[in-house]
């Protein structure tokens, strides 16, 4: 049996034209920002290979077909969890396919995640980028013209569209309830201090309690705070301080997991403020007040501007920042 000859594919015509798989869907999806003579290439490609689409594709509306992707830490935290519904919500109202993944904090994973969809031709790309990542290195290899916003972290030398929460402001609430609670000796746990979003939340810490006319104190301040042992052993060191603080202020919802855990060991008990909220954080003894983000406004914001680049929009560069909230839950 003579074999069946294959039918031409879009890699197929990306490689006649000498263009990426992202360019050939846009000029596809009659999608903005490709050049004409680049348009005019690609389609003597699709004529020349005799390129069809299915008739299914074919009849989608437009906006079907494209394919944007979403890269965070880590989609198991419930933070990010939350972007990623919104996002996903977002998706299936345009049509659009989502491919999601978790860069664990690694530039140089994020670097091969988002090769992977370049080469898959993704249309936009949604991206935090990891702690010391530059966006040139991290985005290298992905096709002028692709929609990029950057989510939750901004980048490090590009004016691009950004959607961030206010780190600092959101801190500020954390610690000025504290001290509204009679508090002047606050210890402060973070994240590693790389990290845009913790150096954000130690600084808004400070500017709380200068604001309040209290010298911070470098002591009780620590950074990289993780698993149990490692909160435990800080939280120690600064109760053997010759004025220990009196309540804490936790800079991300895993850090406030481990202090809880490691205060609830010691059996001592402490004022805290958390930033993020914790699920049955309401159910904790005494309950505990924390800061909110709104994750799903962050997310939806973010695909909204996204949405808006795909459809033509090349404005100039936007900055989003969706304040967080107190939610008071102390007696």
């Amino acid at each position: 049996m003579v074999p069946r000859p294959s039918r031409p594919t879009v890699q197929d015509v990306a490689r006649r034209a000498g263009v990426g798989v992202g360019t050939v869907s846009r000029v596809l999806n009659d999608l903005p920002n490709v050049a004409e003579a680049t348009k005019r290439r690609v389609q003597a490609a699709i004529d020349e290979l005799g390129y069809r689409r299915n008739s299914a594709a074919s009849a989608l509306r437009r906006g079907a077909g494209i394919t944007i992707g979403l890269l965070v830490d880590d989609l198991a935290d419930p933070f990010y969890s939350l972007v990623h519904r919104a996002v996903e919500d977002a998706a299936l109202e345009n049509d659009w396919a989502l491919l999601a993944l978790s860069t664990a904090g690694d530039g140089e994973r994020a670097r091969r995640q988002i090769a992977g969809l370049a080469s898959r031709g993704v249309d936009g790309l949604l991206v935090m980028l990891p702690e010391g990542s530059r966006e040139a290195d991290v985005l290298h290899g992905v096709e002028a013209g692709t929609a990029v916003v950057y989510l939750d972290r901004p980048p490090v030398s590009t004016d691009a569209d950004t959607v961030l929460a206010d780190n600092r402001a959101g801190a500020r609430l954390g610690v000025e309830h504290l001290i509204a609670r009679g508090h002047r000796r606050i210890g402060c746990l973070a994240d590693r201090a790389g990290i845009w979003t913790s150096r954000e939340r130690v600084e808004g810490y400070r500017e709380a309690l200068r604001a309040a006319g209290i010298r911070p104190d470098d002591a009780l301040v620590h950074s990289r705070v993780g698993p149990h042992a490692e909160a435990g052993a800080v939280i120690e060191r600064m109760l053997r301080l010759p004025d220990p603080p009196t309540a804490l202020f936790t800079a991300n919802n895993r850090v406030t997991a481990a202090a809880l855990r490691a205060l609830a060991a010691d059996r001592i008990r402490l004022d805290i403020v958390g930033f993020d909220d914790l699920e049955l954080a309401d159910l904790l003894d005494p309950p505990l007040t924390v800061v909110e983000q709104d994750a799903e406004r962050l997310g939806a914001t973010a695909a909204l501007r996204l949405q808006q680049r795909l459809a033509g929009d090349r404005g100039p560069a936007t900055h989003d920042v969706v304040v967080p909230r107190l939610l008071v839950r102390t007696p």
